[in-house]
């Protein structure tokens, strides 16, 4: 398998107004993207690969002169990799309100010239969606080979199939949920409040403080982290482990190697994530919802879907459990759409739509192929 190598991201601007779910608007935005491979003649090789909470636009490659800038999902997008960019015109876009480069708090409010902090507008997986679509527009590819997602990033592909089901030939979901538990959205409330209580967030203006909530970003990482994990995969890499010999008797201080590798962890998050970005991706979370206009029937809501899917889950992740994603399954199959499913023995939690599992890589590898055969060159 070959490497990408050094990528470029790429801006587009947007000068019409975005309408969101919530009723407000957005204007004079700008979204940043990166695409691996190259568009064919008919434009019918283009796969849409959409990000999760702390992710980005950066999916593979990596950024001349800059050291462990490997993109999140390098393990699956390259040459000959499962995703094959000799293959496929791969398209990464950084979601409206992210803190990596897309217009989000951190940038003015052309309306006031002040940055929005707090006031940036509340956005959902639907208006991520809609705003993926102007990307599209103006990369003239009017249907996508597939629209390929994992987490969050699997909500926005089951968005994509409901919102715009011309505009995709497979929709491919990867340990995903149709919506959020309540013990989901639990998690994301502490979190949240972590943030929101820490005494340097100044309501969302912190910028103006030139200070970053740094604490309650920690503590919002650990809590996550925790939940990306499974109960094997903690016993196996730190047990009981003790950082030294000797117990230190101490309510405050790390004794155990586990609580090390979470403050690091938190640490690492605070000093690169935004926390009203935060506070926005997680409340899209809680908010994805699509059977809500159905009145909770999901196989109601994908009654218009029309292309063909893929869905995988993981055995141990207790976040996103296999239970979710059969729940769509069925959906689907109700509704006699083309629907393939994988659920793989892993022991790796949530994070194991990240790892380079090779069963979990087999069956991306051979729907792929599959795809690659059907696209018109």
């Amino acid at each position: 398998m070959g490497q990408l190598g050094a990528v470029t991201p790429q801006r587009m601007s947007f000068a019409q107004p975005l309408p969101l779910r919530s009723g407000a608007q957005i204007r004079d935005y700008e979204l940043v993207y990166e695409t691996y491979g190259q568009l064919n003649a008919a434009r019918s090789n283009a796969v849409l690969v959409c990000h999760a909470l702390n992710a980005s636009h950066h999916v593979a490659g990596v950024y001349a002169g800059e050291d462990k800038s490997e993109g999140w999902w390098d393990n699956l997008v390259g040459p000959g990799k499962p995703l094959d960019t000799d293959k496929f015109f791969v398209i990464g876009i950084n979601n409206l309100g992210s803190c990596f480069g897309s217009t989000g708090p951190m940038h003015s409010n052309p309306d006031t010239g002040r940055v929005y902090g707090a006031d940036f507008p509340v956005v959902t997986v639907q208006d991520w969606v809609d705003a993926q679509a102007r990307v599209l527009d103006q990369l003239g590819i009017t249907q996508l080979a597939a629209v390929l997602g994992g987490s969050l990033g699997g909500m926005q592909a089951l968005d994509w199939a409901l919102r715009y089901p011309a505009r995709l030939r497979h929709c491919i979901a990867i340990a995903t949920a149709p919506c959020l538990s309540a013990q989901n959205i639990a998690f994301n409330e502490v979190a949240r409040r972590a943030i929101i209580t820490d005494p340097d967030f100044h309501g969302g203006h912190f910028y103006q403080h030139g200070v970053v909530p740094k604490r309650g970003l920690r503590v919002a990482r650990m809590i996550g982290h925790i939940t990306y994990l499974s109960d094997d995969v903690m016993e196996q890499k730190f047990g009981r482990q003790m950082r030294a010999a000797e117990l230190g008797y101490s309510t405050q201080d790390i004794e155990f190697q586990i609580e090390s590798y979470l403050r690091y962890q938190g640490d690492k998050f605070s000093d690169y994530f935004d926390a009203n970005t935060y506070l926005l991706i997680t409340r899209a979370l809680d908010y994805f919802d699509p059977a809500r206009e159905q009145g909770g029937d999901l196989s109601r809501t994908f009654a218009s879907a029309r292309c063909k899917f893929l869905l995988a889950s993981f055995t141990t992740d207790w976040r996103f459990s296999p239970a979710r994603s059969r729940e769509i399954v069925k959906a689907l199959l109700d509704n006699k759409l083309d629907v393939s499913y994988a659920e793989i023995d892993a022991p790796h939690g949530h994070d194991a739509f990240l790892l380079e599992d090779p069963r979990y890589h087999g069956v991306l590898r051979a729907y792929f192929q599959r795809i690659a055969g059907e696209v018109v060159a």
